[in-house]
C-alpha cells in the first residue's frame, strides 16, 4: 500500500462508516463512461460487419458472440494480475489504456484486419478490468456499512445502463450519417474520459494490496496443489482438503468457498447465451420488422436501447416495490431466490421472440413494437440475475479472491456467448426454432440452478476480514 493510501486511510474509513464512501463517485463515473464506449461500439458491430464488411449474417453473429465471450474470458487474466501482482487500481489503469487503443484501431482501419485487431484489444482491456472494477467498489466498504452494498451495486448497475442507453441511441445514428470512423471514434473518446475520471480518485481509494505482497495464497495455487495431491485424500474429504498442511486452513476454506460459488454460477452461462442476443439475433429480427413506431422510424440497433432504459426504470421498482411486497407475503427474496426466478423469466422472453418470428418466417411483416414484450421480460430477468449475481459474488469471496470470484461470475458470460456463437455458426436451427431452442435449454437449466442454489450454504466475507454464516439463509 502506498504512503498516500496509508495517509488517506483514516479519513476514508470514517467516511465509509457514515454512508456511501465519497470515492465511489469516481468509480461510478468511470463505469458510466466506459459502458457508453463498450455498448456504443457493440451496438453497431453486427450492422457494421454485414453492411460495411459484407459478411454473412451467421458469420457476423458468430464473430459478435465470440468477441463478447472473449470480453468475459479475459477477466481471468485481469483477476490473476490484480490479485497476485498489481492490485486493482494499477490493473484497471494499465488495461484501460489498452482498451483505448482498441477503439482507436477500429476507428482508423475499416477492414477485417482492423476489426479483428481492434476487437482483440478491446476484449483484453474491457475483460481485464471487469472483475477489478466491481470488486474495487466493494473494497470501499467495511462491515459497518455493508448494508449499503446492495444499494451501491444497484447504483453501479444503473450507471452501466445510463451509459448504455445513450450510446445505443446515438452510435447507430452516427454510423450511417458520419461513417464507421466517427461511430467507433466517439466510444474511444468516452473510454479515454472514463480512464481520466478513474485516475482522479487515485488518492481517495482504499487500495487493497495484491496477495503476492501479503503472502496470502490465491485460488489457483491451492487448486493445483490439491489436484496434484488428490491421492492423499481420506474418505469423506473434499478435493481441496488435499491442500491442507501446505496452505493455512483459512486459505483453503476461502478457496473452497470460491469453488462452491463457481458450481452455482456454472449454470448461469445459459442465461447469458440468451441475454446477449438482444445485441445480435434480436437486432437481425428487428431488421425484418416494421420499424415505424408511432410515426418514428427507428434503426434496428436502436431498439436495443429499450433494455437500458427499462433497467433504469425497473431497478427502483424492484428494489423498493416488488421485493418488499413479496417479502411481506412471507417469502424472503434472498439473492439465490431472486436469481432462480430471473432465470425462469429469461426462458419466457425467448418464447415470445420465437412466437414473433413465426409470421416473419412466413413473409408477414409485423411491428417492431412487439419486441417490447421480450425486452421487458429479459430486462426483468437481468435485474434479478445480473445485479444480484454481482452482489452475491462479492460477499461470498474472501479478500484474497474477490477479483478471482468476480472473474468466475464473468466466465459464465464467456461460456454463454461461446455457446451462442457455436449454435449460430453451425446453423442447425433456423427462424423461430432458433429462439425456441434457447428457451427450452434455459427452462431446463433454470431447474438445475434452483437445485444447486437450494443445496448451497451461504457465506459472508466483508473487507475487514469478518466472516460468518447466516443460519437463516442456509436453506437457499
Amino acid at each position: 500500500m502506498s504512503a498516500e493510501a496509508i495517509a488517506a486511510a483514516p479519513a476514508a474509513a470514517a467516511s465509509r462508516e457514515a454512508g456511501f464512501p465519497p470515492q465511489i463517485k469516481f468509480i461510478i463515473g468511470n463505469e458510466a463512461a466506459e459502458r457508453f464506449s463498450y455498448y456504443g461500439m457493440r451496438a453497431i458491430l453486427v450492422v457494421f460487419m454485414v453492411q460495411h464488411l459484407l459478411m454473412q449474417r451467421q458469420d457476423a453473429t458468430a464473430i459478435y458472440h465470440l468477441f463478447v465471450s472473449a470480453c468475459y474470458l479475459f477477466p481471468i487474466l485481469g483477476a490473476w494480475i490484480s490479485d497476485r501482482f498489481w492490485g486493482k487500481y494499477r490493473t484497471i489503469m494499465t488495461l484501460s489504456v489498452v482498451y483505448c487503443l482498441g477503439h482507436a484501431v477500429l476507428a482508423m482501419w475499416e477492414n477485417k484486419p482492423g476489426l479483428y485487431t481492434g476487437l482483440f484489444l478491446i476484449a483484453l482491456g474491457s475483460g481485464g478490468i471487469k472483475p477489478c472494477v466491481s470488486a474495487h467498489v466493494g473494497d470501499q466498504f467495511t462491515a459497518k456499512n455493508k448494508h449499503l452494498l446492495k444499494k451501491v451495486f444497484d447504483v453501479f448497475y444503473f450507471s452501466i445502463n445510463f451509459g448504455s442507453f445513450f450510446s445505443t441511441l446515438l452510435i447507430p445514428w452516427v454510423l450511417p450519417k458520419y461513417g464507421p470512423g466517427w461511430a467507433f471514434g466517439i466510444p474511444g473518446i468516452l473510454m479515454a474520459v472514463a480512464t481520466w475520471v478513474f485516475w482522479l480518485g487515485r488518492k481517495h481509494y482504499v487500495h487493497v494490496p495484491p496477495t503476492g505482497n501479503t503472502g496470502e495464497a490465491g485460488f489457483l495455487p491451492i487448486l493445483l496443489h490439491a489436484l496434484s495431491n488428490r491421492g492423499a485424500l481420506k474418505p469423506g474429504q473434499r478435493m481441496l482438503d488435499a491442500a491442507r498442511g501446505r496452505y493455512k486452513d483459512s486459505e483453503v476454506d476461502g478457496a473452497q468457498a470460491a469453488l462452491d460459488v463457481f458450481k452455482v454460477f456454472s449454470t448461469v452461462a445459459v442465461f447469458w447465451a440468451l441475454f446477449d442476443q438482444h445485441g445480435s439475433s434480436w437486432v437481425l429480427q428487428a431488421k425484418e420488422m416494421d420499424l415505424n413506431v408511432f410515426g418514428i422510424e427507428f434503426l434496428p440497433s436502436q431498439i436495443a436501447a429499450l433494455n437500458p432504459i427499462m433497467v433504469m426504470v425497473m431497478i427502483p421498482l424492484f428494489t423498493y416495490g416488488l421485493y418488499p411486497a413479496v417479502e411481506k407475503l412471507g417469502f424472503k427474496m434472498t439473492p439465490l431466490r431472486r436469481m432462480s426466478v430471473g432465470m425462469a423469466v429469461a426462458a419466457t422472453s425467448f418464447v415470445a421472440v420465437g412466437l414473433f418470428q413465426i409470421p416473419l418466417d412466413q413473409g408477414t411483416k409485423i411491428s417492431v413494437g412487439w419486441q417490447f414484450i421480450p425486452y421487458l421480460l429479459i430486462t426483468a430477468a437481468e435485474i434479478m440475475v445480473s445485479i444480484t449475481g454481482l452482489e452475491f459474488a462479492y460477499t461470498q469471496a474472501p479478500r484474497a479472491m474477490k477479483s478471482t470470484i468476480m472473474s468466475f461470475w464473468l466466465l459464465t458470460v464467456f461460456a454463454g456467448n461461446f455457446l451462442t456463437a457455436i449454435v449460430a455458426e453451425v446453423n442447425i436451427f433456423k427462424g423461430s426454432m432458433f429462439f425456441f431452442f434457447f428457451a427450452a435449454i434455459m427452462a431446463v437449466v433454470s431447474g438445475i440452478f434452483m437445485w444447486n442454489a437450494y443445496n448451497y450454504k451461504v457465506r459472508e466475507y466483508i473487507e475487514d476480514g469478518t466472516y460468518g454464516v447466516d443460519p437463516g439463509l442456509v436453506e437457499d
